[in-house]
């Protein structure tokens, strides 16, 4: 069964814009792996330069085979080359009843 995610990219000093390059390829790289639904994502960017990504995992079972997909872990090292992952209630945004964000088109 489908597993929506709320995943959060805190951008590190200066990789913005490799971090924006990044998620241009994150849900086809995953697709490529067999590991999302076919579920689009919906990408944000917080105020603080924080991007948000909802997305869908196939299963429980695909979160748990990322973690040992090769593809998958290589994406995940270039990731934590230019930014941080911070759970959601670290951004701002998140403590509003009604949190708004700026659309973000990745690539």
């Amino acid at each position: 069964m489908e597993r929506i995610v709320i995943a959060c990219y805190r951008p590190r000093p200066g990789k913005q814009e490799e971090l924006r390059a990044l998620m241009s390829t994150h849900l086809s790289t995953l697709r490529e792996q067999g590991l999302v639904s076919d579920r689009e994502s919906i990408m944000m960017e917080a105020a603080d330069g924080t991007i948000v990504e909802v997305f869908g995992w196939a299963s429980k079972e695909a979160i748990a085979a990322a973690h040992e997909n090769p593809a998958v872990l290589a994406m995940w090292e270039r990731y934590a080359a230019v930014c941080d992952y911070v759970p959601i209630h670290q951004v701002p945004e998140a403590a509003q009843l009604f949190s708004e964000f700026s659309p973000l088109r990745a690539g």
